[in-house]
Parts: C-alpha cells; structure tokens; sequence
C-alpha cells in the first residue's frame, strides 16, 4: 500500500512543481525532498518494537513528502496501531495537495492515523512556550518523533522568527536553524528528530548560540553527508551543502557518532559508513561539529586535536584585511604618489611570499583614515577565498616588513586574512613557523573538515589547535635554514611534532 501512495505523492509534488514559479517557491524557502531521501529519514529513527502509540510532527511540511514516507514505514510495524500526525504548514498553496496526499494515506490504512493539519506561523506561534513566558502554554504539545526539510531562506535580524528565537539567533539568521531549534523543543525526553539541513551551521561564530542550545539539549547520533552537493534535492538547483541529521533529545552523551555518505540522494543503497568517538565530532567551547568521512580524515582530527593552545593562547590573531575597496573608490590609486601606502590583495600572494608590485590597477592608496591602515610589520597573509576545485583551501604568504621599509603603514584588501602580533611584532621565525602550519597539508585537510566552503574564517583560525609558541619559532628556523617553501617540505617539518 505505502509504497504506490509514497510515488503517487512524489508524482503530484513535481506536477505542483512544474506549474509553480521558481521565485515563487524561493519566497517560502521551498526544496522538496526526493523519494530516496525522504524514506532513507524515516529508516534512522529507532522505533521500539512494544510502541503502540506514537506521535510525530512535520513543521514546514509542504506537499507530506516526509510525514508519508514515514507513514509508509510504520505502516510495516505491526505493534504501531495509534499515530498521530501534525503538520505545519502556512503556504495556503500547497495545503490542499497536502491534505489530499495524507487523507490518501488515512484512508488505505490499516491503522488509526489521527491527522492536524496547523497553518498558524510554526515558530511565532510558540515563542510564549519556547522562552517560558507568561501567556504560554504550561504544558505545550510534545512529540515522539520530529522530521524536517525545513524551509532555507535567511530573513531579517528584527523579523518575528527572529526576534521569536532571540536565544539562538545573530545577527540575520536563516530559517532553517530556527525550525532546528522550535523541532528539538517540540520533542519529549528521549524523543528523536531528524532533519535535512544545510552543514553552514557546524561551524563559525554566526551559528554558535543555535550550536550552543542544540548541542546541549540534544545530542547528534547519526549525520549523512553527500558526496555531490548538487544532488539532493531534485529538480532543484541547490548549490548550499546539505546534510541529513538524527539528534536524540537527551542530556547524556553518547560514546559514538555514526556518520555515513553516498553520492547523490539515490543511491542510499552503497553509503560508506564510519563510527566516530562523540567528542572528535563534537568538540570545544564553539560547540563545532567536524564532518568526517573516513578513517584518514579522522586521523588528521586526533593528531591536530593533540595541540591544546590557539593563535590568541599564544599571543597572535587572525584578522580580516581593512580596506573594502570598491567601497572606498576614491582613495585608490594604480601607480605610487606622495603619501600613497600598498595595498595588498590575494594576487600578491604568490609561491609562499608576498610580491609587491605585480602592476595591477589599484595597487595604492591615499588616505588618512585610522581603520583602513595598518603598522608596516611582520604578518602572515592568507587567502579568504578560494575555488572550490582549487588543490588547496589555506593559501598563505610570508610578509616581511623590512623588504618595504620605505612606508610606515599598509593596508590589506578585506578579501585576505592576516595574522599578527596581539601586543607585539611577530619575529620572522614566528612568522615562517606559521607558514609551516597553515602551508602544511594536514592543515588544509582539518580546515576542509571544519569548514565545507570556500572561505577561510578568521573566527574559525583563531579557535584552532595549534602548536606552542616554541615549536612555531622552532619550525621556522627549519623552514628559513632549508628555503623550501613547498607545501612537501613543510609537512616534513610539521610531521616531527604531530606525528
């Protein structure tokens, strides 16, 4: 029974689809769920076999893609004999293809399915319960099970989700965090959720309160990467990197993560699977979440993790450069005047060092702004962009002040990165050790594990583990005595200290 239903949902989804606008669907956050995936979600929640009764609820849940794969599984689970569903679900244009889908299901059922069908706001109808206020609900509705493709569009910081979920917001969030946070809420003790979601909110400081507050009132137990981000959802054009989600509502931590991948969302049937220790995953005062896919890269993760300081430990930060400059338009200049500085971009970049000037437009400016400049001293520069099929992510140069003696001050393009001396200048060995690092391919494999895009992030560098200051000083002077910048001679240096 559950099977044809599940195509025929499928089938009228992609017809609603076809006959509705892209930037139409956009203005919801719409990407529907493909079969494969959606029955490959319902499969990872453990059902106890003496379950009689459960109870699920689908926020943001479009056509019933999920709520009816689900369905279809508890439809082959002879104890279930009680379900009730909830769906959330505020598109009045979608909601009769959803009501249709479900009653569908209802109906060749052998079982008593209970459906709710709510089109109230799914986050601002619950602030009151979620932030204990007065108003609320003292005993507000709790599920068993919640499954979620929840809607990915980024909203205002002063929107009423926002301002609803201020706990573990910053700044302009996205949507599908908030529906993350509102889901694990809607669980019972020991209740499970699983979601479909971007991996944006593993990592950076962006997402460290919704980290701190999903992380600590539940736990990961299984996450699902794909191999091909363009993969997952289909006839979409999805360029973000999604990944599939199990968390478990518990205070208790458990001993391992299972963490599984496969190519696209149809081939569930050849995943590659791995069991990680809980705390390689999960790991640090950020709450960042490392996304391993085989044994090599859990290596990298426990010989870096042996390092316990970080560049502010040491004395030394990551900061983005200050001049954004078509913003600043009428400072910029392309040949050296009076009182003109350099101002260096990712193309000075080159073999290990910086060169300066390589005769591209807008190599200086003239200004007298405090912000836009910096003291002439030692730094290490690094790429803040890369593509995505470039060889590596961390791309750096050594700066060395007394190669440009003539200018008292610089200034630095905002589309690189550079690391100073928080109180003083850093010696040319500190920065050649540094160098060793971040030119090193364990380290550009640890930050591709942290971090699945093309942007280096300051707040990512500073809270990495790194050596001591002596080590860093020691690897240097390696590095300056044999005058090999390249990336196989750094790893040799590196390999005597992380080994």
């Amino acid at each position: 029974m559950g099977e044809k239903l599940l195509e025929k949902v499928i089938e009228s989804t992609n017809y609603y689809i076809s006959n509705m606008l892209k930037s139409e669907r956009k203005r919801y956050g719409q990407f529907f769920t493909s079969i494969e995936t959606a029955r490959y979600m319902a499969r990872l929640y453990t059902i106890s076999s003496d379950l009689s009764a459960v109870s699920i609820l689908d926020a943001g849940a479009g056509s019933g893609i999920l709520s009816c794969a689900f369905l279809e599984r508890l439809e082959q689970m002879d104890s279930v004999r009680t379900i009730e569903l909830t769906c959330y679900e505020n598109d009045e244009k979608i909601i009769d293809l959803l009501k249709e889908n479900l009653q569908a299901y209802q109906k060749k059922s052998k079982k008593n399915i209970q459906i709710e069908i709510i089109t109230d706001n799914y986050v601002t109808s619950q602030y009151l319960d979620f932030n204990h206020l007065l108003g609320g609900n003292p005993n507000p509705r709790k599920y068993d099970f919640v499954i979620g493709n929840p809607p990915y569009m980024k909203i205002p910081k002063d929107a009423p989700e926002a301002i609803a979920m201020s706990r573990v917001c910053y700044g302009a969030p996205n949507l599908y965090f908030i529906f993350a946070a509102m889901g694990l809420y809607n669980l019972t003790a020991e209740g499970e959720m699983v979601y479909i979601i971007p991996r944006s909110w593993t990592s950076g400081a962006y997402f460290k309160r919704f980290r701190k507050f999903f992380l600590t009132e539940g736990k990961l137990e299984h996450i699902h990467l794909f191999v091909s981000r363009n993969k997952v959802f289909d006839k979409e054009d999805v360029i973000q990197e999604t990944i599939i989600i199990k968390v478990k509502k518990t205070n208790k931590t458990p001993e391992n993560i299972t963490i599984t991948s496969s190519q696209s969302n149809s081939d569930f049937d050849n995943l590659t699977s791995l069991i990680v220790p809980y705390g390689l995953v999960v790991s640090g005062n950020n709450y960042y979440v490392y996304l391993m896919t085989n044994e090599k890269e859990v290596s990298v993760l426990e010989r870096i993790h042996k390092f316990n300081k970080t560049l502010p430990d040491i004395g030394l930060k990551m900061k983005t450069g200050l001049t954004v400059d078509f913003r600043n338009r009428e400072i910029l200049r392309n040949d050296v005047e009076e009182g003109a500085i350099p101002l260096f971009y990712s193309q000075h970049i080159k073999q290990g060092e910086v060169k300066f000037p390589i005769h591209k437009e807008h190599e200086y400016v003239v200004t007298d702004q405090k912000g836009l400049m910096q003291d002439n001293r030692n730094y290490l520069f690094v790429k803040r962009f890369t593509a995505k099929e470039e060889h590596r992510r961390l791309q750096c140069g050594v700066y060395l002040s007394n190669k440009y003696s003539q200018f008292k001050k610089i200034s630095t393009q905002n589309k690189i990165n550079f690391i100073d001396g928080l109180i003083t200048e850093m010696s040319e060995c500190i920065v050649y050790g540094l160098y060793v690092i971040f030119n090193s391919t364990i380290y550009d494999e640890y930050y591709r594990i942290l971090n699945g895009s093309t942007q280096v992030n300051s707040t990512e560098i500073n809270s990495m583990p790194i050596p001591d200051l002596e080590i860093i000083q020691e690897m240097g002077r390696n590095l300056m005595k044999s005058r090999d910048m390249s990336e196989k001679n750094c790893n040799m240096i590196l390999e005597g200290y992380c080994g």
